[in-house]
């Protein structure tokens, strides 16, 4: 008699689940440092790019230990925390309508075969029009102020919404759809235990993408004519000459973004997981 042959599975041992978490424990730390060093470089550049042309050189007013000198003052006396309190009031003005416009639209669109083939040219061809070229029209049809700013928003982020919206639903594991069915979900329970949670990840990576495009955005938007916000301070910072303070206002711009899209990376992390 032949002696039994010991099947792969059990010579072979299965990988506990606790190592994917604790490789990315031990790679978090060592990313750090490379991000740090990345950005002194990138801060050393922009300071011999200043500095090249003499004390008397236009650009010493572009420098960051310029830009960070004119920092202080900006927050101290209050000017700019208004104006990014401004700026992220229109942000979440115009980005929960791009998410109750593009949410529901998505569904469907990734629902119903038929509705996807009708509307997706008409949204693709919408998608690809810059959302400053409806300012003019913008500025027409709602006046200047924040009825407009909201509405440039709300055009700039819908799309990334309703296009990754619909690809979840088109990529949803059909076994998820059939089991719900099975228990006689109602419409109801379906949509908010098998399609939301199962388009979480496209549903935060659009929202990602969204709040790029939005963020970009916001600055010309908010040259029509408003009296406060991060691009009107661009404006009168460039208008009073205080080049400094223009410098300062871009960096506080650039880092509430980065704050932004960290914090969204961070939920995506947590949903995928």
């Amino acid at each position: 008699m032949s002696e039994p042959v010991s099947t792969p599975s059990a010579s072979v041992p299965m990988p506990s689940r606790s190592t994917p978490d604790r490789a990315a424990r031990t790679r978090r730390p060592v990313s750090f440092p490379y991000g740090l060093i990345g950005g002194i470089a990138v801060v050393l550049i922009w300071w011999l790019a200043t500095h090249v042309g003499g004390q008397d050189s236009l650009a010493r007013a572009f420098s960051p230990d310029a830009a960070l000198a004119a920092l202080v003052p900006l927050v101290r006396d209050d000017h700019l925390v208004e104006h990014a309190i401004v700026s992220l009031g229109r942000v979440a003005i115009g980005l929960g309508w791009a998410m109750a416009l593009g949410v529901p639209i998505g569904l469907v669109i990734g629902r119903f075969r038929t509705i996807d083939r009708m509307l997706t040219p008409a949204f693709q061809f919408l998608r690809m029009i810059s959302p400053l070229s409806w300012m003019p029209i913008a500025v027409m049809s709602l006046g200047v102020g924040n009825r407009s700013v909201c509405f440039l928003l709300a055009f700039a982020a819908v799309w990334p919404i309703i296009m990754n919206t619909a690809a979840g639903i088109a990529h949803l594991d059909a076994r998820w759809i059939q089991l719900g069915r099975s228990l006689a979900a109602s419409r109801a329970e379906m949509l908010l235990h098998v399609y939301l949670p199962g388009i979480a990840a496209h549903l935060l990576t659009g929202l990602r993408l969204a709040v790029g495009i939005l963020w970009i955005v916001l600055v010309p938007a908010e040259m029509l004519g408003v009296s406060a916000g991060l691009g009107y301070l661009i404006l009168d910072t460039r208008d009073r000459l205080a080049y400094s303070e223009l410098s300062a206002t871009i960096l506080v711009i650039g880092a509430i973004g980065f704050a932004i899209d960290t914090g969204l990376r961070a939920l995506y992390r947590r949903f995928v997981r």
